[in-house]
């Protein structure tokens, strides 16, 4: 027995994204975009803070949680179609979003194309484009494992074989340890090495020393709009992190514009599961700091 709720779905494309829901009838959306190899569940403790103020939408991306696995690459692209296409029929027309890992690349993008939509951007262990393998991650064990998932045959094999995305670097990424219940929801959608196909993929678009070509261009044109942009956005960290070391937070949230820049205390990388209450919380008071300021001007 898996202890999670099962989810509602939508039809998305040819499959379908199931999607943790707290509506709030009046008030403006916030969709939460997870990242690898996680699901909605990891905002489970965040959005009973925010459902005061907001409309929280929380899907899994395809190939996640409860969504569909459709026989798709799962590429980057793949994962903007489907999530663009959940938008629309979720009849979202603006949202604040609250993102981590590969969830944040999919805002920066969908922000990128289509400022309108956006009212609020808040954010943490950001997807960016890493110009060396020295410049990926803090230490050498964990650039070398990624060096591994990305080389063909040894990738598979750690991934699709050993489930090494939901058995190894999810719980070494948490300061705490996870229950044995809450593995459980993160092993359930990864059965068999074929389902775990969406976990080897995003390593493998890692934009790294330029490649793959495509998913660099994306995404630094994703960070051009980034820091181009006016809308208010709000910077988690952690100490001392895992793609985004506290240092980088702060400087990067003082060349944004309208950017607050929250320092959580110790954490790596799922820093939803180690900081959840702060995370909410802060979540809470932006959107409602900037509603104020909506209403007020």
């Amino acid at each position: 027995m898996i202890p999670d709720i099962t989810l509602p779905k939508l039809p998305v494309l040819d499959s379908e994204m199931a999607y943790r829901e707290a509506p709030r009838a009046g008030a403006p959306v916030a969709l939460f975009l997870h990242g690898n190899p996680t699901s909605s569940y990891i905002w489970r403790h965040i959005i009973p803070h925010v459902a005061g103020v907001a409309h929280c939408i929380a899907p899994d991306l395809i190939g996640f949680g409860q969504s569909g696995k459709p026989d798709i690459a799962y590429r980057f692209e793949d994962q903007v179609r489907y999530l663009d296409a959940f938008i629309e029929q979720a009849g979202i027309g603006s949202a604040y979003l609250v993102a981590q890992d590969w969830g944040t690349a999919l805002a920066f993008h969908l922000a990128a194309r289509r400022p309108g939509f956006v009212r609020g951007l808040a954010f943490m262990e950001f997807i960016r484009p890493i110009p060396s393998w020295e410049d990926f991650v803090r230490g050498v064990p964990a650039r070398e494992i990624f060096r591994r998932f990305r080389t063909p045959g040894e990738g598979e094999s750690l991934i699709l074989e050993n489930n090494a995305f939901v058995e190894r670097i999810l719980p070494g990424s948490i300061m705490r340890k996870l229950s044995e219940e809450e593995m459980a929801v993160y092993r359930a959608p990864f059965p068999t090495p074929q389902s775990r196909r969406p976990t080897w993929r995003f390593p493998n678009e890692l934009p790294i020393a330029g490649e793959p070509a495509d998913v660099v261009a994306t995404i630094e044109a994703a960070h051009g709009a980034l820091a181009a942009s006016a809308y208010p956005k709000l910077l988690f960290s952690a100490d001392p992190g895992a793609l985004i070391p506290p240092e980088l937070a702060e400087e990067l949230a003082g060349r944004l514009h309208d950017c607050r820049h929250v320092r959580l205390g110790p954490g790596l990388h799922y820093l939803q599961e180690d900081h959840p209450e702060t995370i909410g919380r802060s979540v809470a008071a932006f959107i409602a700091e900037v509603e104020g300021r909506t209403a007020g001007a």
